[in-house]
């Protein structure tokens, strides 16, 4: 399960795109077609590879996340959806995330469209709607990574920044990685300096900017290749906080837990009788 195929979060499903990749990989060509024909063949083979610069970047984010015991920070997923008139729209969720390793979890959506609640406290999994005030209860598995398929499984409630929280975040990115390359600082996300990657597989393209100093994610844009039309998602990254003490009943409600109860249920269309379900497209990692 990855934040790199982003489906919407709802109790709301929520969702993530690639910027500058285009631009780099359009650049990168230009390049070839200047070069004289002998030497086109290498170049093009190159961009198969992954650069060593951007790998060492990519584990130094990854050893960053998973080594933290506890972390919290908030993300801001943008992303992109078909009109009726052909230009994208364009969406925006908050979540305030909390977790501490190996099993307690919780995510706050206080806003754009309906507000949200998700916590796990090692034994137990609430879904919480406050504006409806319902609330779907489970026992849970005995970690992260198992509760975040459980609850997609369940409810198809997916998080667009799952690599960033799993076990080993650099195992969710990088297995089956094509291309990976370095392609320069900016001092203008975050509010800090980063170092922008972009990274590609058979299924996506994506651009990730990490922190020179701090090593953590800052923004990640992502696109589909089987996307007709392209549309774009991203995730922002900031008020990060790792190592902190955090209190035992930040992972538990009691507003949720008094709230009348309902099943945890995908919200799959239902089909007639004699229909063959269409083909589910499940949350595929950039490895």
């Amino acid at each position: 399960m990855s934040i790199m195929r982003l489906l919407m979060l709802t109790f709301p499903l929520c969702s993530l795109a690639l910027s500058g990749l285009l631009i780099s990989l359009g650049a990168r060509a230009e390049n070839v077609q200047q070069k004289p024909p002998s030497d086109r063949r290498d170049t093009t083979e190159s961009h198969l590879a992954l650069e060593p610069k951007a790998i060492a970047l990519l584990k130094a984010m990854s050893s960053c996340l998973a080594t933290a015991r506890t972390m919290t920070f908030t993300a801001i997923t943008t992303y992109e959806s078909p009109s009726r008139i052909g230009p994208p729209l364009v969406y925006t969720t908050l979540s305030e995330v909390t977790l501490q390793r190996p099993n307690k979890l919780r995510v706050i959506v206080p806003s754009d469209g309906s507000a949200s609640e998700f916590y796990y406290d090692g034994k137990t999994m609430m879904a919480y709607a406050p504006g409806e005030n319902l609330v779907a209860v489970a026992d849970a598995p005995p970690t992260i990574d198992a509760v975040l398929k459980a609850v997609y499984d369940l409810a198809a409630i997916y998080f667009p920044f799952t690599d960033v929280i799993v076990a080993d975040p650099y195992q969710d990115i990088a297995d089956g990685l094509k291309q990976a390359f370095y392609i320069g600082q900016s001092h203008v996300v975050g509010g800090t300096t980063t170092d922008m990657i972009a990274i590609a597989n058979d299924q996506v393209f994506a651009q990730i900017w990490i922190g020179t100093d701090d090593k953590l994610p800052r923004k990640i844009r992502v696109v589909y290749r089987d996307d007709p039309s392209r549309l774009r998602h991203q995730v922002e990254f900031s008020n990060w906080h790792l190592d902190e003490s955090i209190s035992a009943d930040t992972f538990a409600s009691s507003r949720a837990s008094s709230a009348p109860r309902i099943q945890f249920t995908r919200p799959d269309p239902k089909l007639p009788g004699n229909s063959m379900p269409p083909a589910r497209v499940k949350p595929t990692k950039i490895q």
